[in-house]
């Protein structure tokens, strides 16, 4: 995956999303655009129009901070945009730290995932491309035993866009899927030579429109924490907040937490859940 696309993909994405009506349009005449035109961009920006058409091509420029931040202002993008457009701008700067290694989780963060079985909570540990590195018994119950998969499957997008138990698993599932692609789009930012990234994005694109779709939107997701609706085979409705928290041994890996409100429906489902599929030894 070639940064400069990425950069070209992401720019015309952030252009097309805004009205003319809603900023400080200039020019005339009929619009053959969504969005608005590379020259509006510009004027906003404060650059010229053939130095932001360089910038969107991707061409190699000395992008200085106070640019990007002009860029950023003409676009409204928000903080994590904004971050990822730096990274996309700056790409031979992190070329080279191309993630070839193989994640492992630490023996006291697998500690941990046990530990929060106890606790009632569901919990991961995602690494780059959303592999799923680990997780407890209870999100195995919850979600999937990614532990049971060929290596290759161990993967949230593959589960979420390949696997129909998904679809009926989670209640907002279009939401959901949406923004797992935009999170995986925030990696390939990150990681911009990662052939194995490459290799998933070419693979779900040939099998899944819907992931072609939003793809194509270029949006871009930090996992950090909100809510998520299951209906599950088992135990029926329920309904989670979750925290997703960078692991300082290594900021490619994130444990994801996930908790039932207490006293709820959703409480007492889980702990239904947990009496059904794990056995007593595994809550001590």
């Amino acid at each position: 995956m070639q940064t400069n696309i990425e950069l070209k993909e992401f720019l015309r994405s952030r252009r097309d999303r805004l009205s003319a009506d809603e900023t400080v349009a200039v020019g005339a005449g009929p619009r053959r655009v969504p969005g608005l035109r590379r020259e509006e961009v510009a004027r906003l920006a404060g650059v010229s129009v053939d130095y932001y058409a360089r910038l969107e091509q991707g061409r190699n420029l000395n992008v200085s901070d106070e640019v990007i931040a002009a860029v950023g202002r003409a676009l409204r993008l928000d903080d994590v945009e904004h971050a990822h457009l730096a990274r996309l701008v700056r790409r031979d700067r992190i070329r080279g730290r191309c993630p070839g290694t193989v994640q492992r989780v630490r023996h006291s963060v697998r500690t941990l995932l046990r530990s929060l079985d106890t606790a009632g909570c569901p919990a991961f540990v995602f690494g780059r491309r959303m592999d799923v590195l680990a997780g407890n018994r209870l999100g195995a119950a919850l979600v999937t035993d990614f532990d049971t998969r060929p290596r290759r499957d161990r993967n949230m997008l593959r589960y979420v866009f390949l696997d129909p138990a998904a679809q009926t698993l989670y209640t907002d599932w279009d939401d959901v899927a949406r923004e797992s692609v935009a999170i995986l789009r925030l990696d390939a930012g990150r990681h911009p030579d990662d052939p194995l990234l490459t290799e998933l994005v070419d693979d779900l694109a040939a099998r899944s429109p819907e992931f072609r779709r939003w793809w194509a939107a270029a949006d871009v997701r930090e996992r950090s924490h909100g809510t998520k609706s299951y209906h599950h085979p088992l135990v029926g409705d329920l309904t989670v907040d979750y925290e997703c928290l960078t692991l300082p041994a290594d900021p490619d890996q994130t444990l994801c937490v996930y908790t039932p409100r207490p006293g709820s429906p959703s409480a007492d489902a889980i702990r239904l859940l947990a009496g059904l599929t794990i056995a007593p030894s595994g809550l001590s």
